[in-house]
């Protein structure tokens, strides 16, 4: 920003700096309207689009209905985050195409170095790494070298573009979770930029990045193509915001821990219903909560349904920057906060929220979530009977939309990794014991808690203790440490726990989401062998935030989220058909039984322990070295320079066709002539119905392209390492085995008919010959199209298909986006028709006008139909380009195509 179109700037001093800024209290006095009432979320927002008024995305009266909130006009809010978040399974696909954006600049005699992300970005490598090796001391390093070897050629990619991009950092594997990393490093809660100071915000490619909320800064998860958008300085458009108040009363009771209340808040907030609404904290309660803490809550936003769930900064906001190495920018921080109404103390007047919920934290109890959804919340003495409604097949399963977030954003197939060399137990007569209710994983894992020294000491001093009274794990539990920060590492050696969690099998196994994501490896065969022949229910315990039905482990039928200590206390005892809270954990050296009260730790010891060995020191250390890597990371092979050389015999990272053949001028818009129809599909198509993440079968269209390739089966991996090869993925575009194409009744999976010649053949093949043919596509669908986890591929898939437009009920809202992002027509139905209504059963020809006299949004867009038997009929549609930009986006055939010419030599 370099103007000040509102009149409302300010200047804002510090020891170090004089710097501007837009005032918010300004603001109120040029609207009349009563700012300061406002939540910190709408506040942010609202100085996100002030900065930027009067340009192509955000008019004066955009900000003055927002400063207007609830009550102005329900104009979108065109957000510009200062950042961007990425993590290595989401982020390829986007580091893919600003290499291949550079390609193209340099076949035209351009400086491939202006390619550039426009926003700073941040990638961590932390999807990846698999608990192959457990309960042993090099399990690190052997996990580690299996990282590497089945992700060469994706980290070659991110290895180079560490180089290549100018505000683009490499977090390399083995160094933390990307939430984690970014709560305890990235996260700035204010920045100075370019002369001017404005509240740190970011989107990232995974749902959890509401991490970081509780440090007070604005974000939340978005697809790859949003993502790439605001890294190519583009705006994402947000309805008007719905803000959930959660008013905080009391103090957490003695014997709870933070993993208690977010479970505890979880269900709450799933029973209430917050699915796509804003969740922020108020109330003097906070007070009592540290970072930490918050961090905990608003990590497991989507579990609730939550796009972000806000901490207001306060006094323990900088006291936590201060720790983690960050005091650079506390009086930055105190000072902006202040001045803008965006500082919290148990004085503050409490904002206007579009609703209220009362929290009283003296009311969490001691509890786990499972055993399949997350929502489901279980007190310690009910996991017995919880457990046995899984063998009565009376519990509650999960939809099929958060299950298809979950695999989008890295949870492997069965199949989905190159099998490393498989475990036995040091034990092999211990698999007899394995029955019903087993815990056969116990994993201390996740950003969710183990970005939380209280509960992490707490799991170490509960550890030592048990070792102390002669406890040990049971033989048959998979155990594992993988924090997602160094730090971790750091506190616990100093606190001398480490041999204590190491003698009862919590081993370090990595630094990466492992268990919480799936990838939790293979049971010892031993185990594996017993659950399968004897048709077991097992369970695992882990302090994760998600457990659906065979996520964690292919063989695991319940899953339980649980505190750290309690999941060291049920590696203890072994079976999830107890009451751990009374029941006996095992016996001591005298034979005594020893119970869960004996070894939990209290309060004032883990509290003790936390101030006297976390310190800043151990952040500077890790946190000073981040981006270096190891040994692995600077010597592995990895092209250099600025244009990124692409492999022809790669099957994981290829030139995508996007930018081959580019024109500096669009074509002129036409309309659509003669379009077939490639799939008829029903309501809530999921993202995953149209561009699966999971394992590749041999006898797909992605398959025989890999097997060609001679790739050996056990090598495909799955669709979404491969997200880096459009050959691939478009191969497996609308390739779900469920989907349910009407063009083909009473099949499933990736079929069509082939029009007018009534072939029947897989949907890439179709879409291959109509290509061929020169003959468009569309693609016709009920309500929600698109709905469930943003995946880039869904929309890139369908445009390299050849389809042209979607015909709709509704559509999913990031989904609809993407769409226009790729230049494919987003077309609704009018109220009262669809599909069924208008007779269309896809054998028939269409044609769409309106398009090519120049498209203004939500125009009405007319479609003729003309059936096999010669008949005719028309509709009216609504054409889902809802913005100025968008319609800028789609002339250029794409928002990817639209920066690039901007950035061709003239």
């Amino acid at each position: 920003m370099t103007t000040d179109p509102l009149g409302i700037s300010a200047t804002l001093e510090t020891a170090t700096t004089k710097s501007r800024y837009v005032s918010l209290t300004k603001l109120a006095e040029k609207t009349g309207a009563d700012v300061a009432r406002l939540p910190h979320t709408v506040k942010i927002l609202l100085e996100n689009i002030a900065r930027r008024a009067d340009g192509r995305d955000v008019s004066q009266a955009d900000v003055e209905s927002l400063a207007n909130w609830p009550h102005g006009a329900d104009a979108s809010i065109a957000f510009m985050p200062a950042r961007v978040l990425m993590q290595d399974f989401t982020g390829v696909p986007a580091v893919v195409d600003l290499a291949a954006m550079r390609s193209a600049v340099a076949r035209a005699g351009g400086d491939p170095q202006s390619v550039n992300p426009f926003v700073p970005v941040d990638l961590v490598i932390d999807h990846s790494v698999q608990v192959d090796r457990f309960g042993s001391d090099d399990a690190y390093s052997t996990n580690l070298k299996w990282e590497y070897r089945r992700n060469r050629e994706r980290y070659s990619l991110l290895n180079w573009a560490q180089q290549a991009f100018d505000g683009f950092r490499v977090v390399p594997p083995g160094m933390g979770i990307c939430h984690q990393v970014n709560l305890e490093h990235l996260g700035r809660v204010v920045i100075d930029r370019d002369g001017w100071v404005f509240p740190d915000t970011l989107v990232g490619t995974d749902s959890h990045t509401p991490m970081i909320n509780g440090l007070g800064v604005l974000g939340w998860g978005v697809g790859g193509i949003e993502a790439e958008a605001a890294m190519l300085g583009q705006p994402m458009f947000l309805p008007k915001p719905v803000v959930l108040g959660v008013r905080t009363l009391g103090t957490l009771p003695p014997g709870t821990t933070a993993t208690d209340l977010v479970l505890t808040l979880a269900q709450i907030l799933r029973a209430h219903g917050v699915v796509g609404k804003f969740v922020e904290f108020f109330g003097a309660g906070l007070s009592s909560l540290s970072i930490a803490d918050r961090a905990t809550l608003s990590n497991m936003s989507p579990e609730f349904g939550a796009t972000a769930t806000l901490f207001p900064v306060d006094a323990n906001t900088l006291e936590y920057l201060r720790l983690t190495g960050r005091g650079d920018n506390v009086d930055l921080v105190e000072r902006y906060t202040r001045e803008q109404g965006l500082f919290r103390t148990d004085d503050s007047v409490e904002p206007n929220f579009s609703e209220v919920l009362d929290l009283d934290l003296s009311k969490v109890q001691p509890s786990v979530a499972g055993p399949k959804r997350p929502q489901d919340r279980v007190s310690l003495s009910g996991v017995r009977q919880s457990f046995q409604s899984v063998l009565d097949g009376a519990v509650a399963d999960v939809s099929s939309i958060e299950l298809a977030r979950l695999k989008a954003e890295g949870c492997p197939e069965e199949g989905g990794f190159l099998a490393a060399e498989p475990e036995s137990l040091e034990q092999p007569t211990a698999a007899a014991s394995v029955t019903d209710g087993s815990v056969v994983i116990a994993a201390i894992t996740s950003c969710t808690n183990t970005s939380n020294p209280s509960v992490m000491i707490a799991a170490g001093l509960l550890a030592r203790k048990a070792v102390e009274a002669g406890l040990q794990s049971r033989p048959w539990v998979k155990t594992s440490l993988a924090p997602g920060s160094r730090v971790v590492t750091q506190y616990l050696d100093k606190a001398g726990l480490t041999p204590y969690l190491e003698e009862l099998g919590f081993n370090l196994v990595g630094y990466g989401c492992t268990t919480c994501i799936g990838n939790s490896g293979p049971l010892p065969e031993e185990i594996a062998e017993a659950v399968t022949s004897k048709n077991l229910a097992v369970a695992a315990v882990l302090s994760g935030n998600r457990n659906y039905e065979g996520r964690i482990h292919g063989q695991v039928q319940a899953s339980y989220l649980a505190s750290p200590p309690l999941c060291v206390a049920y590696a203890l005892i072994g079976t999830v058909l107890c009451d751990i809270s009374v029941d006996e954990l095992g016996r001591d050296q005298q034979g005594n039984p020893v119970y869960l009260k004996d070894i939990w730790p209290t309060a004032e010891e883990i509290e003790n322990l936390v101030a006297a060995t976390v310190s800043s020191d151990q952040f500077d250390l890790e946190y000073g070295r981040i981006f270096e890597g190891d040994d692995k990371w600077k010597s592995m092979p990895a092209p250099t320079g600025t244009v990124f050389d692409w492999a022809e015999d790669s099957t994981y990272v290829r030139e995508p066709p996007f930018f081959l053949d580019f024109a500096d001028t669009p074509a002129a818009l036409s309309d659509i002539e003669g379009a077939r129809a490639l799939a008829v599909l029903g309501d809530t198509i999921t993202t995953d119905h149209i561009s699966p993440a999971g394992a590749i079968a041999v006898n797909s269209p992605a398959g025989e392209y890999l097997a060609s390739h001679q790739i050996p089966a056990d090598e495909f991996n799955s669709f979404g390492s491969r997200r880096g090869n459009h050959e691939v993925m478009m191969r497996g575009t609308f390739g779900n085995l469920r989907l349910r194409n009407a063009m083909v009744p009473g099949m499933e999976g990736p079929w069509t008919v082939h029009t007018p010649s009534g072939d029947k053949m897989t949907i890439y093949d179709a879409a291959m010959r109509y290509l061929q043919e020169e003959t468009p596509l569309v693609v016709i669908a009920g309500k929600e199209y698109g709905s469930g986890s943003s995946r880039d591929w869904a929309a890139k898939g369908a445009a390299l298909l050849g389809v042209k437009a979607i015909l709709a009920e509704s559509y999913e809202r990031i989904h609809r986006s993407n769409l226009v992002c790729m230049g494919v027509l987003p077309l609704q139905f009018k109220d009262g028709e669809s599909a069924q209504s208008l007779g269309l059963n896809g054998d028939e020809t269409f044609s769409i006008t309106g398009i090519g006299d120049g498209i203004e949004p939500r125009q009405t867009v007319n479609v003729s139909v003309v059936r096999q038997d010669g008949s005719r009929t028309t509709f009216d549609t609504i054409l889902r380009i809802d913005a100025a930009a968008e319609v800028e986006y789609f002339v250029n055939g794409g928002i990817l195509e639209m920066v690039l010419r901007q950035l061709l030599p003239r």
